[in-house]
């Protein structure tokens, strides 16, 4: 006996359990968990419950809650909330705009929560969609998305990195590679052999290799607070770590970087990395490398290279 075709339910990020209860078996949708179904992938009207934890910019926001309405079925549920200065403020309006009614909002934990269904006709999805997607950049001239660190711009760290004259060669790593700015960069390079590109961001790794079309090139969505499995005796590494989490600080996060690059790194072999003036790597450098040295301060970041 035939029936209906089951519909699923999807979650966006990983919202507080005791705020925005999952159903077991959720389908995971956020580009930051290995695995996931990208958003933009869910069939129209195939979902029959979905909880977002939306992001903080408005642009890539509004992109999830569009992309959201757009996968729902009719009359289907929404629970979408955010941190209320992080965007939560302006959740229940955005949903009004795009037609839902009515919106329950509340607050709770330093969140703004908002239940509401999917209206029979929404209201602007094409045009959120299209603002928020994966788009070519006119003045960076580089394939981007809202969302994605430095999306819109070269960032002041990996501009001073650059600034650095550097030809390495051999096997290399550019950890937490984003739209691969610096790939492009140590590419120009006929010494290096191979660069794989990793980051968590799956919406980076899309973006990267548009940009980076070499066939040096290859590709990993993976987590770096550990060492990529099989990945050894490789000779350099370059990264811009990162110590944020999902919008939070996490001033560990790029100290886990660093010792994930020294067990890559074959001895000898030589890290490079940028960071705010204020995050104090050389501890962690000077536990793990052989040599470190500043090569360049100013503007508030520092670079530095460390010798395995």
């Amino acid at each position: 006996m035939s029936g209906a075709p089951a519909r699923l339910t999807a979650v966006y990020g990983a919202p507080p359990a005791a705020l925005a209860p999952v159903a077991p078996a959720s389908l995971q949708l956020s580009p930051f968990a290995i695995g996931s179904t990208p958003i933009d992938a869910l069939a129209d009207a195939s979902v029959e419950s979905l909880v977002i934890l939306a992001p903080a910019g408005a642009v890539e926001r509004r992109w999830v809650l569009a992309h959201g309405l757009r996968a729902l079925a009719a009359n289907g549920s929404l629970h979408a909330l955010a941190l209320k200065d992080r965007g939560g403020a302006r959740l229940a309006n955005e949903l009004k705009a795009f037609g839902c009614a009515p919106v329950n909002a509340s607050a709770k934990a330093h969140f703004r929560l908002c239940r509401t269904r999917r209206p029979a006709e929404p209201a602007g999805l094409a045009a959120a969609i299209a603002e928020g997607a994966l788009q070519r950049h006119s003045r960076l001239g580089l394939w981007t998305q809202p969302g994605i660190f430095a999306w819109d711009r070269i960032d002041p760290g990996s501009a001073l990195l650059l600034a650095q004259p550097w030809r390495p060669k051999g096997r290399g790593v550019d950890m937490g590679c984003g739209l691969g700015v610096l790939a492009q960069a140590l590419l120009a390079s006929p010494a290096i052999d191979s660069l794989l590109l990793v980051d968590l961001d799956r919406r980076a790794l899309e973006a990267a290799k548009r940009n980076v079309a070499d066939r040096r090139a290859s590709f990993l969505q993976h987590d770096l607070r550990q060492a990529v499995a099989g990945l050894i005796d490789i000779d350099f590494a370059i990264m811009n770590p990162p110590f944020h989490d999902r919008g939070a600080e996490d001033r560990p996060l790029g100290r886990q970087f660093v010792t994930s690059a020294a067990a890559m790194l074959r001895k000898g072999g030589v890290l490079r990395l940028v960071a705010n003036v204020a995050l104090a790597y050389e501890r962690p450098l000077g536990e793990a490398f052989a040599e470190v040295r500043m090569l360049a301060c100013e503007g508030g970041y520092k670079v530095l290279e460390a010798v395995r």
